[in-house]
């Protein structure tokens, strides 16, 4: 995710006051009554939104998507097949898709949206404990995406979580909000779960594991999910996106892919995500108690190109404030992340490079991340 800009960039107020005020974030602005979007944050008129200048909120105009939508019971269950038949066509024709019936409780999901409201809504003083420009640091409160390096700030605030170890990072995590840590921790391991579950849908879908009967096929798609993810990297990212003075002239989050296997996003009733679909902006319609899942970058590459990331953004509005909770995953960070070979020929030659997460973080600690410039770069 990023917030690199292309054009002629507007007027900067670069002053080093001006820095400290905008590396406080958008709530800190916010709650200081601004009326007019600073111009830290105003992309170029080719990069925003063109929708009306008079909207308020995404959906008063635009074009909306319902995602193709995967019953995870019925994955489950005699149906697998047809199911899996509709997961395939979801990743390589949108590069996402919602899950309904997931197994994960409406009290867990309650939870976490509202003790994620209630983290961003304390003082800026407790906030600011977690205030890092360190993007390998376990917990990170910050702006935009990476403000030491962002020319243009996105109208986002953000706090981090890092799960790749839970015994290390556990004690980094906020104790306020006071229900904070057992609502996140909760609403992780379900998640995880989740994540495990579709992954053994999509290793099916992909035939990286033959196809057989009965419990043998069960077990080796366990045995090979298992092996590849079980201790994988999860990053959490919480996001606030307060209501916007002038949301025409800014953006949540400018068009980016994700760079994991899978991300499962959480996000409450306010409109904002879209997609990039057949040449559109297609607003995503939330649906209650859902999670939105998009193929991320490692994926692309661990298909050889069969299912793709796919460009998204984030749209803000004038009236109400957004949040949403990313779970991004992957393998475990020091793996090699590379096409499967079960996935090459001489049809379908190799056509991405090893990567990992440690390469990743070099590259985004060195420049700015534009819309897919990471897998870009690990293209053979």
């Amino acid at each position: 995710m990023g917030c690199k800009v292309m054009e002629t960039k507007p007027e900067l107020d670069i002053s080093s006051k001006s820095l400290k005020k905008y590396n406080k974030g958008v709530r800190h602005l916010s709650e200081n009554g601004i009326s007019k979007v600073p111009k830290k944050y105003i992309f170029p008129a080719s990069q925003r939104n063109n929708e009306k200048k008079d909207q308020l909120v995404p959906s008063l105009s635009g074009l909306n998507v319902k995602l193709p939508i995967i019953d995870f019971a019925e994955l489950q269950g005699p149906n697998r097949l047809a199911v899996l038949d509709s997961l395939t066509k979801a990743c390589e024709n949108y590069g996402f898709f919602q899950v309904i019936n997931h197994g994960i409780s409406t009290d867990t999901i309650r939870d976490m949206i509202d003790v994620s409201r209630r983290f961003f809504q304390q003082s800026m003083e407790e906030r600011s404990k977690f205030m890092t420009t360190d993007v390998r640091a376990p917990v990170r409160y910050g702006t935009s995406f990476n403000q030491s390096q962002d020319t243009v700030f996105c109208w986002r605030d953000f706090l981090k979580l890092n799960f790749h170890s839970m015994d290390e990072s556990l004690p980094h995590w906020p104790t306020s909000p006071a229900d904070f840590r057992d609502s996140i921790f909760e609403y992780a391991k379900e998640n995880r779960f989740l994540f495990l579950k579709i992954m053994e849908a999509i290793t099916e879908s992909l035939g990286i594991v033959s196809k057989t009967t009965g419990n043998d096929n069960n077990d080796a798609l366990k045995d090979f999910v298992s092996k590849e993810f079980e201790d994988g990297s999860h990053m959490m990212v919480v996001n606030c996106y307060p209501s916007c003075p002038q949301p025409e002239l800014t953006l949540g989050m400018p068009p980016h892919s994700d760079y994991g296997f899978l991300t499962l996003l959480l996000q409450d009733e306010v409109e904002g995500l879209q997609i990039q679909h057949e040449g559109q902006w297609l607003t995503v319609e939330p649906i209650p108690n859902s999670f939105v899942v998009n193929v991320g970058d490692h994926l692309e590459i661990f298909s050889n190109g069969r299912y793709k990331s796919v460009l998204h953004r984030v749209l803000v509005n004038a009236i109400k404030s957004r949040t949403s909770v990313a779970s991004l995953h992957s393998m475990p960070i020091m793996n090699m992340v590379r096409p499967s070979p079960t996935l090459i020929n001489e049809d379908n030659p190799r056509r991405y490079l090893d990567t990992n997460f440690a390469t990743f973080l070099d590259f985004i600690t060195t420049c700015e991340l534009k819309e897919k410039n990471f897998l870009d770069s690990r293209k053979c």
